[in-house]
């Protein structure tokens, strides 16, 4: 079981991108699915996250700006951004909790890091 972020990229102040993360492998369910954020020099923080029953929950950082959705059936998590600040630049990175594949119970499983840079 592997989540593949994609979508990362170099925008202006006041831009819009769309993140995505693929959960691939044979999974039957996965509970949470969130995204994270680190800029240089910061510890990694917890941007939004949805539950596997379409709950959200956002960083006041992002509220209003940042909209996190999930396809079930397509095991994929999105992130449109909108209306970017440099302060959002970071590398972002996608995350899932509870993953059932098959007999297994993953815990936890991170993807690969996309990069944001906001310019002003």
């Amino acid at each position: 079981v592997q989540l593949q972020a994609s979508g990362g990229g170099l925008v202006q102040s006041g831009g819009s991108l769309r993140l995505s993360c693929q959960a691939s492998g044979s999974i039957s369910s996965i509970n949470d699915m969130n995204w994270y954020r680190q800029a240089p020099g910061k510890q990694r923080e917890l941007v939004a996250l949805v539950t596997s029953g379409g709950i959200t929950n956002y960083a006041d950082s992002v509220k209003g700006r940042f909209t996190i959705s999930r396809d079930n059936a397509k095991n994929t998590m999105y992130l449109q951004m909108n209306n970017l600040k440099p302060e959002d630049t970071a590398v972002y990175y996608c995350n899932a909790k509870g993953i059932r594949s098959g007999p297994y119970i993953y815990r936890e499983i991170w993807g690969q890091g996309t990069l944001v840079t906001v310019s002003s």
